[in-house]
């Protein structure tokens, strides 16, 4: 099991970027794949993006593809999602999970080690 602690949010313009950073303590990092998540207002937990622990296996939503960007740096148990383009609709409480697979699995049951969640507001 991992600790996870996110950071980054905030409050950015339509067409603005953010990076939003998740560390990991307490486990190995190094095997896990990561993922980030997002609750939109009134909305269903979704999936945003994965990234398997060897790192060239990654999923994207749709909505994202092009726009944001995951990564992991294994020495520093850190895992990044870059936001750019950001519009509206990409509103939310982001959160990263990890979990055991050996893919970049787009299901929430897939991932038992959830972070606390940082906000994220785009303003139009």
């Amino acid at each position: 099991q991992v600790q996870l602690v996110e950071s980054g949010g905030g409050l950015v313009q339509d067409g603005g970027s953010l990076r939003l950073s998740c560390a990991a303590s307490g486990g190995n990092f190094a095997s896990y794949t990561m993922a980030w998540f997002r609750q939109g207002p009134g909305k269903e937990r979704e999936f945003v993006a994965a990234i398997s622990w060897y790192e060239d296996n990654i999923n994207y939503r749709d909505s994202v593809k092009g726009r944001f960007t995951i990564s992991r740096d294994n020495a520093r148990n850190t895992v990044y999602l870059q936001m750019n383009s950001l519009k509206s609709e990409d509103t939310a409480v982001y959160y990263c999970a990890g979990g055991l697979r050996s893919w970049p699995s787009m299901s929430r049951d897939d991932y038992h080690d959830w972070g606390q969640g940082t906000q994220v507001t785009v303003s139009s």
